[in-house]
């Protein structure tokens, strides 16, 4: 069997309804970043890197937990990555995809890239709030951030399978996915895995390895990562996780997010989790210094200041509860929408 590489392009792909190839690609590039808008620009420039002599390509991290910063990986690493996908989620040539993540970013290169190697007919939108509001087609595949998913329930009967990252989705949109008749996957990943190698149901508690991944854990708890065809290297991540067998895994929180108040450990996303129905707000909760406690646990709520009911913390341990409220009213985020917590958590102190 002839093994797929970078050089390659399915003979079903399909860009904005126009089979192309290499050639063709290469063209189609210096139209987008000579006449294109801006994100298709970037969708250009993107296509010069792919189909030129290198077998690298860089890439930008999101800036999650620091500085965003230029990563180098081989292109045949992002072809491996697209393959595993496509077998999880069963895609087949001649299946139709949708854009609507900006191409400066891993996630939206790969919808290309997958699209490219699985022999998928992918359509390119602006990466706007409301992706499928003017849309008049139904997708079978489909990737968006949690604000794209929110601002899209009414048309997510448009899309057969939607998988959904860039950031931690929240317990209240969740429970409005469970109603939904779409196939809806949450995924776990990042820029250095080259997208997502894990993913889990709406309504399931754990993740499920893509192939050709193993995990386990280091003396912290975090999950380490080992998926030799996507890195040279394992993967040491910040993440605190629970490993229920050898392809599935618990995601607790992020130890750069526990707050250590008066020798109590807490993990935010889990009291997050307790508190999802009772705020509509974004909020999210985290440590700032104290004289006393060392770190004191606050709720940080984005929107105008109001007098906030007591009872909304019923449902959480006596350590959980915070000592504090803040009201920011709009959330700094990175430029791939999440919110950028430790800037945040510092300004307020």
């Amino acid at each position: 069997m002839r093994k797929v590489t970078y050089k390659n392009i399915h003979n079903f792909f399909k860009f904005n309804g126009v089979h192309f190839d290499r050639k063709e690609m290469r063209v189609a590039a210096y139209y987008l970043i000579k006449e294109g808008e801006l994100h298709e620009k970037a969708i250009g420039e993107f296509l010069l890197d792919w189909f030129d002599t290198k077998s690298y390509i860089d890439l930008q991290t999101s800036g999650t937990t620091g500085t965003p910063k230029m990563i180098r990986k081989n292109k045949q690493a992002l072809v491996n990555s697209a393959l595993a996908t496509g077998d999880f989620f069963e895609l087949k040539p001649g299946d139709t995809a949708l854009c609507c993540l900006p191409v400066q970013f891993i996630a939206g290169k790969m919808m290309l890239v997958r699209s490219m190697i699985l022999g998928l007919k992918i359509d390119f939108v602006s990466p706007n709030s409301e992706p499928l509001t003017h849309l008049d087609k139904k997708y079978d595949f489909v990737a968006m951030v949690p604000l794209q998913v929110e601002n899209s329930l009414d048309e997510l009967h448009k899309v057969k399978k939607l998988i959904i990252g860039g950031a931690k989705m929240n317990d209240s949109l969740a429970k409005k996915l469970m109603n939904t008749s779409t196939q809806v996957y949450e995924t776990y990943g990042m820029t250095e895995t080259i997208t997502h190698i894990a993913a889990k149901k709406i309504g399931e508690e754990a993740f499920s390895l893509l192939p050709n991944v193993s995990i386990s854990q280091n003396e912290k708890d975090c999950l380490v990562i080992d998926a030799p065809q996507l890195s040279d290297e394992r993967l040491i991540t910040n993440d605190l996780v629970e490993i229920i067998n050898d392809h599935q895994f618990v995601l607790l929180g992020r130890i750069d997010n526990v707050v250590n108040s008066g020798g109590v450990k807490l993990i935010p996303e889990k009291i997050e989790e307790k508190l999802a129905e009772a705020i509509s707000s974004r909020f999210f909760v985290g440590g700032i210094s104290d004289a006393v406690l060392g770190e004191k646990l606050v709720l940080v709520i984005e929107g105008k200041k109001q007098d906030l009911d007591e009872a909304i913390f019923t449902s959480l341990d006596k350590f959980e509860k915070p000592k504090a409220v803040f009201f920011v009213p709009e959330f700094e985020t990175t430029a791939s929408g999440k919110v950028k917590r430790k800037a945040i958590l510092k300004a307020l102190e």
